[in-house]
């Protein structure tokens, strides 16, 4: 199976709700608050070291059957950045995507520099979303 390194749009940044242990590398999250500060419409977003998905996308990954990712509760906000760029948009409901697999075994997994590894299934559901901003390339596992 082929597998790859995935970068998503980077759309924001972690928000003053989040609540991180920063002692270790990468950080733990156990609060995640994603505060947008542009966003060009993928369905898959990154700030490091999170990912979140949008809700159509998070329940077309569970019934594929996809595995190394966990779902959970995501509080999205908007900069004032934002809100000046897009007064009027309307964003969709989000979910945070956890990565919990291991990188060239399971569906979603994470290289050793933590960027993102997916499997060739897991790339073809993540495009029919939109990964427009998203920089994609082969992996080779170590």
């Amino acid at each position: 199976m082929k597998y790859f390194l995935l970068e998503p749009e980077v759309a924001g940044e972690l928000g003053a709700g989040t609540v991180l242990d920063s002692t270790v590398h990468p950080p733990r999250i156990s609060r995640l608050n994603y505060e947008l500060s542009g966003w060009v419409g993928d369905a898959i977003l990154e700030s490091f070291p999170c990912f979140i998905v949008a809700a159509d996308l998070a329940g077309a990954l569970t019934a594929g059957s996809l595995t190394g990712f966990a779902l959970d509760e995501v509080e999205v906000t908007k900069s004032q950045e934002f809100d000046s760029m897009y007064p009027s948009r309307e964003l969709p409901k989000f979910f945070w995507l956890q990565i919990v697999g291991l990188a060239s075994k399971d569906d979603f997994g994470l290289a050793p520099d933590h960027r993102l590894v997916v499997s060739e299934k897991a790339l073809e559901q993540l495009s029919r979303f939109g990964l427009n901003s998203a920089l994609v390339e082969a992996f080779d596992a170590p």
